[in-house]
C-alpha cells in the first residue's frame, strides 16, 4: 500500500509540476502570457483541488479509502493526457481543472490509510516515504520532462501512433499520464482496505456531514488557527518558487532544458529523498522518547532553511544557483512531512482523511493558486523584465517562509495550554 500511494505521489507531483518546466514552449505554441502560465499552474488546477479538498477529506473518512484514491488517480492521469491534447488556453485550463479534482483525493485517503496501518510511533518514516515520492517526483519531472524534450526534438516518437504528430511539450503530458492509469489500476487491483483504529468523534456529534469536524476545529482553534495558516503560508514560498525556478535557470542564466535534466533534476531528487527521511526519523526520535513538543520546534526552524534557495538568483554560476534551487526540495518535504504526521496524532481517528484535506484546501487557496500567481505579477507589473523572475521569487519566498517560521511558533505554545480531548 505504501509503496503504491509513494508512486502515486511521484505521478501527482509531475503531472502537476510538469507546466512549470515547459513554460515557454506552452506560451509560444498557444499564443499566452506569464500571467495566463500561472493561472494555468495556480487557480486552473487549484480551483478544484479547493472546492472538492473538504468533500474528498470527508469522503475519506467515511468510504473504501482505496478505491477513492484509485479514482481520483484515474481521473487526473486522464486530465493530463488531456492537457498534451489541448489545442489553446480554455481546453488547457478545463484539463488542468480536472487534474486538481482527481488530486484532491490523494492526500486525504494516503494519510489516513497509513495512520491506519502503522502504530504513532512508527507512521513518522512511512509517511515521510510517502513524501519523499512527492518531492523526488519534482527531480524526475525534469529529469524526464528534459529526457522527453531532447528525444521528441530528435525524432525518437515518429512512427507511434498519436505522438508522432504532437510538439515535444505535448508528448510528455500524453506519456506521464499514461503512467499514472497503470497505478490507478494496481491500486484497486491489488491493495485492501485496513480497519480505522483509535478514538472517534462521538456519534452523537455527527449530523450534517461536516459538523463534528468543523465544531472540533473550532474548539481547539488556538493550536489549529496556526497550524494550518502556517503550512499554508509555508507552501505559498513553495509553490510560487517551485513554479518559476525552471524557467529563472533557462532566462536568467541562459541555461538548455538539457541543462536542467543534468544538473537540477539529480540534486532535487537527493534533496528530496533527504528531507523527508530525515524528518520521519526526527519524529520518530521524538516520539518515542516522549519528546512529543519536538515536532513543532522541527516545524518552526525548518522554513527558514529555505532562505537560500530563495535567494539562489545572487548565485554567480548557473550550477550553483541549481543546487540552491533543489535544496528547498528538503525543506519543504520535511516540514510536510512532521506537519501530516503531527495532524494524524492530534486530531480524532474519523477525522484524519478531513483534516489532511483542510490542509491541502488552504495549501490550494494560498499556495498553490497565489504563489505562482504573486512571482508572475511581480515579474511583469514590477520589473517589467521577464529575466527578472529570480528577484519576484525572493520577494515572494522570503516573507511567506518567515511568517510560516512565526506561526508554528505559535501553534507549539499553544500547546502547553489546555487542548480539549479527541473526542471532543
Amino acid at each position: 500500500m505504501v509503496t503504491l500511494l509513494f508512486l502515486a505521489g511521484v505521478f501527482s507531483v509531475i503531472d502537476r509540476g510538469v507546466l512549470a518546466i515547459v513554460v515557454d514552449p506552452v506560451r509560444q505554441d498557444i499564443g499566452i502570457g506569464d500571467e495566463q502560465v500561472a493561472l494555468l499552474q495556480g487557480l486552473a488546477f487549484g480551483l478544484f483541488y479547493a472546492i472538492m479538498g473538504m468533500p474528498m477529506g470527508l469522503l475519506a473518512d467515511r468510504v473504501s479509502r482505496k478505491h477513492l484514491v484509485a479514482t481520483g488517480i484515474g481521473l487526473w492521469s486522464l486530465a493530463t493526457i488531456a492537457s498534451g491534447l489541448a489545442q489553446g488556453f480554455g481546453s488547457l485550463f478545463a484539463a488542468r481543472l480536472m487534474v486538481g479534482l482527481g488530486e484532491a483525493a490523494l492526500g486525504p485517503c494516503a494519510i489516513s490509510l497509513i495512520a491506519d496501518l502503522f502504530p504513532p510511533e512508527r507512521r513518522g518514516r512511512p509517511i515521510s516515504l510517502y513524501m519523499m515520492g512527492q518531492g523526488l517526483a519534482n527531480g524526475l519531472a525534469i529529469v524526464l520532462t528534459g529526457l522527453v524534450l531532447t528525444h521528441a526534438a530528435q525524432g525518437a516518437f515518429t512512427g507511434l501512433p498519436l505522438l508522432e504528430a504532437l510538439a515535444p511539450w505535448r508528448v510528455a503530458f500524453v506519456l506521464f499520464g499514461a503512467g499514472g492509469i497503470g497505478v490507478a489500476a494496481a491500486m484497486a487491483l491489488l491493495t485492501r482496505e485496513p480497519e480505522r483504529k483509535g478514538a472517534s468523534i462521538p456519534a452523537s456529534a455527527k449530523g450534517v456531514a461536516g459538523k463534528a469536524e468543523l465544531q472540533w476545529l473550532w474548539a481547539n482553534r488556538g493550536l489549529t488557527v496556526p497550524l494550518y495558516l502556517a503550512f499554508a503560508i509555508c507552501f505559498t514560498a513553495a509553490y510560487g518558487a517551485g513554479a518559476w525556478t525552471p524557467t529563472l535557470l533557462l532566462r536568467g542564466y541562459g541555461v538548455s532544458p538539457a541543462f536542467l535534466g543534468t544538473w537540477l533534476g539529480p540534486f532535487a531528487m537527493a534533496f528530496s529523498a533527504t528531507g523527508p527521511l530525515l524528518g520521519g526519523y526526527l519524529l520518530d526520535r521524538a516520539m518515542q522518547r516522549g519528546r512529543t513538543g519536538a515536532r513543532f520546534t522541527i516545524l518552526t526552524l525548518a522554513p527558514l532553511c529555505a532562505i537560500p534557495s530563495a535567494l539562489a538568483v545572487l548565485a554567480p554560476d548557473p550550477r550553483l544557483a541549481a543546487v540552491l534551487v533543489a535544496s528547498s526540495n528538503a525543506v519543504f518535504a520535511c516540514v510536510g512531512t512532521v506537519m501530516f504526521a503531527t495532524l494524524q496524532t492530534l486530531v480524532p481517528a474519523n477525522m484524519r482523511g478531513s483534516a489532511i484535506s483542510l490542509t491541502l484546501v488552504l495549501n490550494t487557496l494560498l499556495g498553490a493558486t497565489l504563489g505562482p500567481l504573486l512571482v508572475a505579477t511581480i515579474t511583469e507589473r514590477l520589473f517589467g523584465n521577464p529575466a527578472m523572475v529570480g528577484w519576484s521569487i525572493a520577494l515572494v519566498a522570503i516573507p511567506c517562509v518567515l511568517i510560516s517560521s512565526l506561526l508554528y511558533a505559535i501553534a507549539g505554545k499553544s500547546t502547553h495550554a489546555a487542548f480539549h480531548s479527541r473526542t471532543g
